[in-house]
């Protein structure tokens, strides 16, 4: 990778590859980003929630133009397939080029927001560009709950035009984004004890193979949710002789659309062939809808041990009925933005725990009222089955400003260098640019990044050319300031 173009971008990222970051666990990104300021003599420093700010002069002839803050987030997103054994809190990134494509071996490779930080400290250290006075903004925790954001105090940025480097699209501007709430829900049960006979046949059912992605961003592509495909059988089979639902497990991250569900399950024995011709029809089904969206998705049936234990069946059909009841997908699109996906929910993942089921989802919408009428929507359904239901504090969204200077003079840039205009759009993802909104309400902001494809899954890719034009248009843009 560092041999890569633009040099000094790629062989930072190649570094932040080498540092365990997840959300959550930011620790050592933390820690080698404060070395990276020693090594590089900049004025840096961590505030209590482990943000990091580093400060750089104006180069001569900028000193007295407005400051600009760079930011990007440490934490990343960590999915791998299953049969790719790699330890996130210790293992680096192994990442190779397909093509124009850098990829990462199995896992996600962390170019959100790994790029954006990698373009920031580039900037910072650059000895040719010229620039006003840089913020370096990077925060802990954008992905599972905006932390940094969240607590980033007043009077640490002094900095009045900011540019967010974590969006995903070549050739495009963002000045506005979704805010969004996650909803937690528990059903507490005692397992039963299966009484078997030898009259019951034990089937195991797995969906896997789907893109996944970002629940926001990849939200409207039409792409199947693992726990939603699952369900859908699970529940034409609740009323078959001798049904008993044993396990039901899907998904794994809140802003994760799901690739993979699983479930044990039994039926009468005398039911074991129509059950296979049932599960046939189904996938022949699937096929019929997703098969050109979702190419790799696999569907299996096989038998399995018989389970000692089993979801008490009041209970089972319940949670399959409360499932099958939950929204996913979108909700509404904007009046306002053409294209632009308003309001979505994401049924992000089923897990069991010791004695509860847990169910995690995620609420976007640019319509503050609407976020809160589809987490309303949410728990309803939930609480079909659960007895416990509740909700995060939730983030603000980001208003569009189509009059900003800044947006002015970052399109102006990249009409000079590519001789075409930039698309200018809000975001349905969640950006931590409402929050710093909230404390510094003079902020001229817009979002930008390099090509980015399949975000939140291991089929994370970057474009290597989108980054060099990203790279270019970034330091021409602060150059223009």
């Amino acid at each position: 990778m560092t041999n890569l173009e633009p040099k000094e971008v790629f062989s930072i990222f190649h570094s932040i590859t080498q540092v365990p970051r997840p959300s959550k666990h930011e620790e050592r990104i933390s820690a080698w980003l404060v070395n990276f300021a020693k090594e590089h003599n900049i004025d840096c420093m961590v505030d209590e929630a482990m943000n990091v700010i580093m400060r750089v002069p104006a180069t001569p002839g900028y000193e007295n133009k407005p400051g600009v803050i760079l930011q990007a987030h440490m934490d990343m997103v960590c999915e791998k397939n299953k049969d790719t054994q790699h330890d996130f809190m210790n293992d680096p990134i192994q990442t190779y080029v397909d093509g124009d494509w850098l990829k990462a071996r199995g896992t996600t490779l962390g170019g959100d927001d790994g790029i954006g930080m990698a373009m920031a400290l580039a900037a910072a250290t650059s000895q040719t560009l010229r620039h006003p006075a840089l913020e370096c903004l990077f925060t802990v925790d954008e992905e599972t709950g905006l932390t940094g954001a969240f607590k980033l105090k007043d009077g640490c940025l002094t900095g009045r035009q900011l540019i967010n480097l974590d969006s995903e699209d070549d050739g495009e501007i963002f000045i506005g984004c979704a805010g969004g709430i996650d909803t937690l829900a528990k059903m507490h049960y005692t397992p039963a004890v299966l009484q078997n006979d030898g009259q019951l046949f034990a089937a195991h059912v797995k969906v896997g193979g789907l893109m996944g992605g970002h629940s926001g961003d990849d939200i409207n592509k039409g792409r199947g949710n693992a726990n939603k495909l699952l369900v859908r059988f699970l529940f034409g089979e609740m009323q078959t002789a001798g049904f008993h639902l044993a396990r039901i497990e899907g998904g794994n991250l809140r802003n994760a659309i799901a690739r993979e569900a699983e479930a044990v399950f039994t039926v009468a024995m005398s039911e074991k062939e129509n059950l296979r011709v049932r599960f046939n029809q189904y996938v022949a089904t699937l096929e019929s809808e997703l098969g050109d969206v979702e190419k790799d998705m696999v569907l299996d049936l096989s038998s399995t041990d018989m389970p000692t234990q089993i979801i008490p069946d009041a209970q089972a059909i319940r949670l399959l009925r409360s499932l099958y009841a939950c929204p996913h997908g979108i909700v509404a699109m904007s009046k306002d933005m053409p294209g632009l996906v308003e309001t979505s929910t994401n049924l992000a993942s089923v897990k069991m725990r010791d004695g509860y089921i847990e169910i995690n989802t995620s609420q976007r919408s640019s319509v503050e009222s609407q976020k809160h009428h589809i987490k309303n929507m949410v728990e309803c359904a939930l609480a079909l089955a659960c007895d416990e239901v509740t909700h995060g504090d939730g983030y603000p969204g980001w208003k569009p400003n189509i009059n900003s200077p800044l947006l002015e003079v970052t399109k102006r840039a990249y009409i000079d260098l590519f001789h075409e205009e930039p698309k200018v759009l809000a975001i349905h993802a969640g950006l931590e640019c409402g929050l710093f909104l909230e404390k510094y309400p003079y902020l001229d902001m817009v979002s930008v990044g390099p090509q980015m494809v399949g975000v939140h899954s291991p089929q994370e890719r970057l474009s290597i050319s989108s980054t060099g034009r990203c790279w270019k248009w970034l330091c021409h843009t602060l150059e223009s300031l």
